[in-house]
């Protein structure tokens, strides 16, 4: 590992602890992505997490809050980290195939579909109330179904 990556790698430790330390399961390898995505029943939350300042420090703490304090609660909680495992990152864009790359972002799998997503430009500059209330309530709209 180069200089560069060990920087990056220590740098993005606290934005990957902040999901994983709160239920969400890091897929790292286009494997892990695979199975996952394969053979998930239910809903997923996935985010795709992002060193991007404010986008990506408001994504978290609005994810967390919202699975936290909500009835509506998704089977499974997942997170790739764009720009860092790529190989990963890309893996579970192809399953969003008709969406254009944006991070962070949070995508909704539901029995094997893309049922929701929210793109970065749905999260950047909102306040994250507004943010948490947008994945909630698609949460309650996709457990109702």
């Amino acid at each position: 590992m180069n200089a560069y990556e060990e920087y990056m790698k220590q740098i993005v430790a606290p934005m990957r602890q902040e999901l994983v330390g709160h239920g969400f399961k890091e897929l790292t390898t286009e494997d892990a992505v695979r199975e996952h995505m394969q053979t998930a029943e239910g809903l997923s939350l996935v985010v795709i997490n992002s060193v991007c300042g404010c986008a990506a420090g408001l994504a978290r703490p609005a994810a967390i809050e919202a699975v936290e304090t909500t009835t509506a609660k998704p089977d499974h909680l997942v997170t790739v980290f764009a720009g860092q495992d790529q190989e990963a990152t890309e893996t579970m864009r192809g399953y969003f195939e008709d969406v254009p790359p944006s991070s962070p972002s949070m995508a909704f799998w539901k029995d094997g579909k893309l049922a929701y997503f929210i793109p970065r430009e749905q999260i950047e500059n909102f306040p994250k109330e507004a943010i948490v209330d947008h994945i909630q309530g698609v949460l309650e709209q996709l457990q109702g179904q």
